[in-house]
């Protein structure tokens, strides 16, 4: 017999096995799914997350807020310390009202608040561009510490601190993702491995009889671990609709919330959706393979 006609075999009796024992292969399917569904799920928030960081750190920003008594010539001075280094992209005075407008225009349902007050509760500041690539070391540092012993400075903000504190939590919550995710894949393979022995012991007497007409042990095997990687398939496949179906849902439902859209943001990219369904199919393949390895699948009493 030649391979394709064999392969087509295992293929015809991995599809009438799953059938007869729709109910060990639905319990199956849905371990595996659920496992591949909570790995995913780690991914595409982590991922999000992790390509706003990236897109954040492309405009990468320090504010130098300026004290109320500063003096033109202080504040001339602060500009001109602040465009000083060579990763420095540009600098832009930004005075106390355009920092107010600013202000209501992003935050419009704060704004009667602000207008309510007196007294303008916003600082004077100067904008800063930086260029993430040419930033070595401390140099932020030292250069923010260098503005703030200025006369004219109250304090100086910047955003790569926070950024990588949120790529470390990104990468960390990536980490603990796909190990939790990976424990859960073998659990789902060692129940997968219980199904297709269990498979296989409802069809010794058939199989004894194959092995009289001389058929060889990858014959008979065969079937076997085609249906394991079935069922591995079907639980990606489960895990990528039901991932698709909650996030669109969540995405819907997120719209009030800046934080929400981010995190849910896209869906997995095609390379991540592809990797959890071989990773689905190698697990069943896997557990079809280590449940069968040292199995004689001969009925008891044969020689």
């Amino acid at each position: 017999m030649t391979l394709s006609r064999a392969l087509g075999y295992f293929w015809r009796e991995a599809a009438r096995n799953l059938a007869r024992s729709w109910r060990a292969s639905l319990v199956a399917v849905l371990t595996i799914g659920t496992s591949l569904a909570v790995a995913g799920a780690f991914l595409l928030l982590t991922g999000n997350l992790a390509r706003a960081a990236a897109g954040w750190r492309s405009e990468l920003t320090a504010t130098v807020f300026l004290r109320d008594d500063a003096t033109p010539e202080q504040q001339e001075r602060v500009l001109e310390l602040a465009r000083a280094p060579a990763w420095a992209r540009a600098a832009e005075m930004v005075s106390a009202d355009t920092a107010a407008e600013r202000f209501g225009a992003t935050f419009s349902s704060l704004a009667d608040v602000v207008a309510a007050t007196t007294d303008n509760p916003f600082l004077a500041s100067v904008e800063v561009t930086l260029d993430p690539d040419a930033l070595e070391g401390g140099a932020l540092a030292g250069w923010a510490a260098r503005l703030e012993s200025e006369p004219g400075v109250e304090f100086v903000d910047s955003d790569q601190q926070w950024l990588e504190r949120l790529v470390e939590v990104v990468a960390f919550a990536r980490l603990v993702g796909l190990v939790v995710g990976l424990g859960l894949v073998v659990a789902a393979t060692f129940t997968i491995a219980f199904v297709i022995r269990l498979t296989a012991y409802l069809h010794l007497e058939e199989i004894a009889v194959m092995r009289l007409v001389g058929a060889t042990e990858f014959y008979i095997r065969g079937p076997f671990y085609v249906e394991g990687l079935l069922q591995g398939l079907l639980g990606g496949l489960l895990a990528l609709s039901a991932l698709f179906s909650l996030h669109a849902l969540a995405l819907s439902r997120a719209a009030d919330s800046a934080w929400l859209s981010l995190a849910l943001g896209s869906f997995l990219p095609w390379r991540e959706q592809v990797l959890l369904l071989l990773l689905g199919g190698f697990a069943g393949l896997f557990g079809a393979v280590a449940s069968l390895r040292r199995e004689s699948l001969r009925p008891a009493g044969s020689d």
